[in-house]
């Protein structure tokens, strides 16, 4: 054998791949931490993401409340805890309908059993008829709220909050505001 060949003596390897193990071992540990944390972020985006549409939809509502072509008779707008009754002349015929369901002009919001609910044609937050908004199985909203805000000279700015958490996770929490300028109030 001659004296210019090279390569790893065994005790090379041997330390090689006792490194290699450990970085391996390292990794398999930080992967599934990894992933998880990825999970509850999804998780959690979802939730949020879950919470602005339903602001949205809630906040297009009291935009238009107080929306009336001539002279409409009633409250525009009426506020309750955990409740919101929006009045608005969808038809612009100068009145605001409360029946038919079907026709009515006044769209009812309210927070019930960790759900948030909706009833076209609502004359009160109570009653029974409300659709769920929100999946309790999947989410439990914890508050919801509309606070009017008026200040002289200018509109009202009403402020929408929801508050809800995942109902697989009680850790998982989000909260969103959102405010919207009540033009016709």
């Amino acid at each position: 054998m001659s004296v210019d060949e090279r390569g790893f003596s065994l005790l090379e390897v041997l330390i090689a791949m006792a490194i290699s193990s450990v970085l391996l071992m390292g990794a398999s540990r930080f992967l599934p931490a990894l992933q998880m944390a990825i999970a509850r972020q999804t998780q959690r985006q979802a939730l949020e993401e879950e919470l602005w549409q339903r602001l949205q939809a809630v906040s297009g509502q009291l935009q238009r409340a107080g929306y009336c072509r001539g002279t409409c008779q009633g409250e525009a707008l009426h506020l309750e805890t955990q409740c919101v009754l929006v009045r608005w002349d969808a038809n612009a015929n100068g009145v605001w309908e409360e029946t038919p369901t079907s026709a009515a002009e006044v769209t009812g919001f309210r927070l019930q059993n960790g759900a948030l609910e909706t009833l076209r044609g609502a004359l009160s937050c109570s009653g029974k008829g409300w659709e769920k908004m929100t999946d309790p199985q999947a989410i439990t909203v914890d508050a919801f709220s509309v606070e009017r805000r008026s200040v002289s000279g200018y509109p009202p700015v009403l402020s929408v909050s929801l508050a809800a958490r995942l109902a697989a996770r009680d850790d998982t929490r989000a909260e969103a505001r959102y405010h919207v300028t009540g033009h016709n109030l």
